[in-house]
C-alpha cells in the first residue's frame, strides 16, 4: 500500500510539473478516477507519456498485487477460526484479527493478557521514585502494525459502533473526561487484553461482559 501511494504521488508531482493538478483525498473519487484523469491528462499532452506511463503501469501492478494479498487474507481469515472468533468483537475485522493471531500466537506464552497488552506497547509506563508513583504513556514497545490496527478498531468502537457494549460505554465515559485520544488509546489496550482473553477461553465476544 505505501507503494501504491508513493507510485501515486509520483505521477501527480510529475503532472504538476506541466500545469496538470490532481485531486487528492476523501473527494477525488478513488482509484478509477485518478486512473481516468492520468489518461485524459496523457491524452493532452503525448510528450509526457514515456514518463508517466511507466509509473502508471507501475501503480496499477503494485494495486494489482494489493488486491491479490487482500483476497489471500481474506481466505486464511475464513478458514481460521481464532480469527472467526476474534470478529464477534465489533470493530474487529479480518486485519484486526489476523494481525493479533500472528502476534500473539499461543497465548501460553503470556502468563495473562495485560502482559501480552504491555508486549504489544499498550501499557502505560509508570514512574516511581520516592513518593512519587504515577502513569506515564504507553510504552508504544511490541508491534506497531498491529498497535495501529488496535487503535483503529478501538476508534470505530467510540465512533460507529452500533453493537452496545461494556467497552463502549467504558471508553464513552473516558472520553468524555479525557478527551478522545488518551481513549482512545485505553480502549485499544482493553480491547487486547479483551481479544487474548477470547482466544484463550475460546468464547465469543460478550456486549454486557464488564472490560476487561
Amino acid at each position: 500500500m505505501r507503494t501504491v501511494i508513493d507510485l501515486g504521488n509520483a505521477i501527480r508531482s510529475a503532472l504538476r510539473l506541466f500545469g496538470f493538478n490532481m485531486p487528492a483525498g476523501p473527494g477525488s473519487g478513488g482509484a478509477r478516477a485518478f486512473e481516468r484523469r492520468v489518461e485524459q491528462h496523457l491524452a493532452e499532452q503525448p510528450g509526457l507519456v514515456s514518463v508517466v506511463l511507466p509509473l502508471l503501469e507501475a501503480w496499477r501492478a503494485a494495486r494489482k498485487q494489493v488486491a491479490q494479498h487482500e483476497s489471500s487474507i481474506r481466505a486464511e481469515v475464513r478458514s481460521d477460526e481464532r480469527c472467526q472468533l476474534l470478529m464477534t468483537v465489533p470493530g474487529v475485522g479480518h486485519l484486526n484479527a489476523v494481525a493479533f493471531v500472528a502476534a500473539i500466537g499461543d497465548t501460553k506464552a503470556f502468563p495473562s493478557g495485560r502482559t501480552a497488552a504491555a508486549w504489544i506497547g499498550l501499557t502505560p509506563r509508570r514512574y516511581q521514585s520516592g513518593e512519587i508513583n504515577m502513569q506515564g504513556r504507553i510504552s508504544r514497545h511490541g508491534d506497531k502494525l498491529l498497535r495501529s490496527y488496535l487503535y483503529e478498531a478501538a476508534a470505530h468502537i467510540l465512533t460507529r459502533a452500533k453493537t452496545d457494549s461494556a467497552l463502549k460505554r467504558w471508553g464513552t465515559a473516558l472520553r468524555e473526561k479525557v478527551g478522545f485520544k488518551r481513549a482512545n488509546v485505553a480502549v485499544a489496550g482493553k480491547l487486547a487484553v479483551t481479544l487474548f482473553a477470547m482466544l484463550r477461553t475460546g468464547k465469543p465476544f460478550e456486549a454486557d461482559g464488564v472490560a476487561a
